[in-house]
């Protein structure tokens, strides 16, 4: 065998993938799933009449995971297809049923809807992630719902909010995620018993015109594999456009922890918080006092490539040609694996780190003191108009002792002295000891608290309630 050091090697498959995920789109699971197909098949022909014995089904059932791999490999370099060669195989080890493997389908049969069972099981790993992913932000969201902090919008200081508000903008985007997640996989169909350009004409035959026995048989093969719902018509294959459906899922799944790992990249630059750091972590290997943020950083880098990624689904369903044409095999192999993938590893570093962010209270109250008493300007404003002062005199003075404030700290570096200028006026005498009071950090964060409390019990709490069950998963990041 080659030394996998001398060929490339996908790092979805080496460095960032689960096993959960990498199994779902193995070889292995794949080839078992044409193995159900083929006998799912041959039951619902049997129920329906045709000459097919329980001796032939016992016999493929038996032969059902003990999968003959080299002679499938062996037999695929002679015909150049894969689903033949695994046919002939499967025939191999049950030569009773060799006559009846495979009857009346087309190759689209096993290859597409095993492709939408892989994608429907993917989606399953990816609901029960994303679902705790929700539930340890609404927690840190709960625990940070009255820690005043500056809000930021340009990246420059604004009207103050909480950290746990700021935290449910993160969780409404997930929720939104989440519920496209959920009408997906509520939406998504078997290909069915269609035939070789949908028609299911090789069925009708077999079947001798009874239509309805072709429907029953339809109906019985994808209940047998876990479908209520079956494509109504299709081509050869089941509409690309689906491909192109939940890749989009994928991509905004990934926007949305994209958009929180670049806040967290931001917040860890601000040090107000920070993502897990081991004890033995090296953040760079020239400079020994780095925390990079490299767990957000890596959300951010493979949640750019899942987005790009989807959108080579959506040129594939634009050009298939009437019935089918095989330019989106190729495509498919890689690209709907690698996504799925991709998107797995994102929400298993997203719950790594929703798992042990570190908040820095002191960092946040500081920043917000060096801007609050610009934001603060406007209250006591009137405050000082309510103490008996005239407002234009007194809106004058406070916009000097702001400019004046505001060149210091540029132009020299200076800590913010606005509230000692407005203390020294005399013109603000009579609200000077009102100005602790006035600038309370709360007194400036409308109803975030109340707002983050509101969210979680309406729209959180019953996500938490209805998967109960899924929660409690952890993340260890291997690399």
């Amino acid at each position: 065998m080659e030394d996998k050091r001398r060929v490339f090697q996908n790092p979805l498959i080496t460095r960032y993938g689960t096993r959960e995920m990498l199994y779902d789109f193995s070889d292995e699971k794949r080839f078992r799933l044409w193995r159900r197909l083929w006998i799912s098949l041959a039951e619902a022909e049997r129920e329906l009449g045709l000459d097919i014995t329980e001796e032939q089904i016992a016999q493929m059932k038996a032969h059902q995971d003990d999968i003959n791999y080299e002679l499938a490999e062996k037999k695929e370099k002679e015909l150049r297809h894969d689903v033949v060669a695994h046919i002939a195989a499967f025939g191999e080890q049950c030569p009773k049923a060799k006559g009846i493997i495979h009857l009346g389908a087309t190759s689209a049969f096993v290859v597409d809807n095993t492709d939408l069972i892989l994608m429907r099981d993917g989606l399953e790993i990816l609901k029960a992630k994303l679902v705790n992913v929700i539930d340890r932000l609404a927690a840190f969201a709960e625990k940070y719902k009255d820690l005043v902090t500056l809000g930021l919008t340009h990246f420059q200081p604004a009207q103050p909010t909480t950290v746990g508000k700021r935290a449910t903008l993160w969780l409404q985007d997930l929720l939104m995620d989440l519920g496209e997640l959920e009408h997906r996989l509520s939406k998504l169909a078997f290909r069915g018993v269609k035939g070789t350009t949908g028609t299911q004409a090789s069925f009708l035959a077999l079947f001798e015109g009874d239509h309805a026995k072709v429907e029953r048989l339809e109906a019985s093969v994808a209940r047998k594999m876990g479908f209520e719902e079956v494509f109504p018509v299709t081509g050869q294959t089941y509409p690309r456009k689906l491909d192109h459906l939940i890749l989009a899922l994928l991509s905004s799944i990934a926007q949305s922890a994209k958009k929180f790992a670049t806040d967290m990249r931001l917040l860890q630059h601000l040090k107000e918080a920070e993502e897990p750091f081991e004890q033995t972590q090296v953040g760079s290997s020239a400079m020994a006092y780095k925390r990079n943020p490299m767990r957000s950083e890596r959300i951010c880098a493979l949640a750019r490539y899942v987005i790009t990624l989807a959108q080579s689904p959506g040129f594939t369903a634009s050009e298939q040609w009437f019935e089918r044409t095989l330019d989106d095999s190729a495509n498919k192999r890689l690209v709907i694996p690698e996504a799925f993938l991709a998107t797995d590893a994102i929400l298993d570093i997203f719950l790594n780190i929703v798992s042990g962010i570190k908040v820095y209270p002191e960092v946040i109250k500081k920043h917000l003191e060096a801007e609050l008493p610009f934001m603060a300007t406007e209250v006591i404003l009137m405050e000082a108009v309510k103490a008996g002062g005239d407002r234009q005199n007194l809106h004058g003075r406070l916009r000097e002792h702001s400019l004046a404030a505001a060149k210091k700290i540029k132009e020299e570096g200076a800590e913010n002295d606005l509230l000692e200028r407005i203390r020294e006026d005399q013109a603000f005498a009579a609200i000077k000891d009102k100005l602790p009071e006035i600038l309370k950090p709360e007194r400036f964060a409308g109803r975030a608290k109340e707002q983050t409390e509101k969210f979680l019990k309406d729209e959180v709490q019953p996500i938490r309630k209805k998967y109960k069950s899924l929660l409690g998963l952890k993340s260890e990041m291997e690399v």
